[in-house]
């Protein structure tokens, strides 16, 4: 079974920045619920189908796979409204990567960080950027973004 483990901070500043122009991704979701999503999430050239499980902590079941990119968009169109849309910028910081999403759209405003973890009670080194943690916030799971998108709050 796969099994992730993340931790999620608000973005302070813009000390994170480089000259990498991060990926954009769009995501929708088919299922929605507390205990299980069904995402779909494209890149300009990658597709994948996620099912998450509930979380619990920082933890939930994950399974991820690979899709082709025409299914991928037949099954947006399939999606909930409004679909994600953010821009991936991958960050190295203690020897550890980060991911960083700026989103936009419906979410516009919000830049959260993100760094997965081998297991719950591993130590983190947070860079300066790192403003409060989010991780058990379910305001800021992209899942419920979707239902409750950021500029609404």
């Amino acid at each position: 079974m796969g099994l992730e483990i993340e931790r999620k901070f608000l973005v302070t500043g813009d000390a994170w920045r480089s000259t990498d122009p991060g990926i954009p991704y769009r995501q929708g979701y088919l299922c929605n619920a507390q205990a299980r999503s069904v995402r779909i999430r494209t890149s300009a050239r990658d597709a994948w189908l996620t099912i998450k499980g509930e979380t619990v902590g920082m933890t939930r079941p994950e399974f991820e796979y690979r899709i082709p990119r025409a299914d991928a968009d037949a099954l947006l169109a399939l999606c909930l409204q409004p679909l994600i849309e953010k821009t991936r910028y991958v960050v190295e910081h203690a020897g550890r990567v980060w991911e960083i999403d700026e989103f936009g759209a419906e979410n516009a405003g919000l830049v959260l960080a993100e760094i997965e973890l081998q297991d719950t009670g591993q130590v983190v080194d947070l860079p300066d950027w790192a403003g409060e943690e989010v991780t058990y916030d379910p305001r800021y799971y992209n899942a419920n973004l979707q239902l409750h998108p950021y500029r609404q709050w």
